[in-house]
């Protein structure tokens, strides 16, 4: 469980690819504290598991469904990705609570900058839309934030000077492909609606 709240961008040192898995290579810094070997890292909003550390990072092994689901496959040396810890008990909940399992990728459709922040629109399969609401959370690339307008297959996102500085959400350009995590709660009501109405 994490909050969508990221403690450091880390940079890619290598991917290597082998059939239908992937290993990746990470520096990183504030995350390496207490994630030790088997621990859960968010990378850009997907959950990780630690499988390799050294003293300037830590590796993962993903699989196939990850992959597919995610953007994560794209990576290349010397991209940036967004970590966080998990959620530790009695922790700050800063943002909201965030699984690590992306529902699906979306795509910038536009950026509009607002004086200091920044308007980010993207577009994403309209299966998503009923886990979609106004005001509603929405975690972007493991970044937890607020829905500011939304229609079906799209949605738009406001960013403050701080979120544009301290996660990759800052580079983001049109045509870029981000991980989509819609809010948890949701999931469950849509889940139960759907299961009630089938009977």
């Amino acid at each position: 469980m994490f909050t969508g709240i990221v403690e450091e961008v880390g940079v890619v040192r290598r991917v290597a690819r082998r059939g239908g898995t992937s290993r990746i290579e990470i520096a990183a810094r504030a995350t390496m504290d207490g994630s030790e070997l088997g621990a859960s890292v968010a990378v850009s909003g997907a959950c990780l598991t630690v499988v390799a550390k050294d003293a300037d990072g830590f590796a993962f092994e993903i699989g196939p469904e990850t992959l597919a689901r995610t953007t994560l496959g794209r990576l290349e040396a010397g991209d940036r990705v967004n970590l966080e810890r998990p959620l530790r008990l009695g922790g700050s909940l800063g943002g909201h609570l965030v699984l690590g399992h992306v529902d699906g990728v979306g795509t910038v459709d536009a950026t509009t900058r607002v004086e200091s922040t920044a308007r980010v629109r993207v577009g994403f399969d309209a299966a998503l839309d009923a886990l979609m609401i106004p005001q509603g959370s929405v975690a972007i690339d493991g970044v937890s934030l607020t829905i500011a307008a939304l229609g079906s297959g799209w949605l738009e996102v406001m960013l403050i000077p701080h979120t544009l500085g301290v996660t990759t959400l800052g580079r983001l350009t049109v045509g870029d492909r981000v991980n989509i995590e819609a809010d948890v709660i949701g999931k469950y009501v849509v889940r139960s609606a759907a299961l009630r109405d089938a009977r």
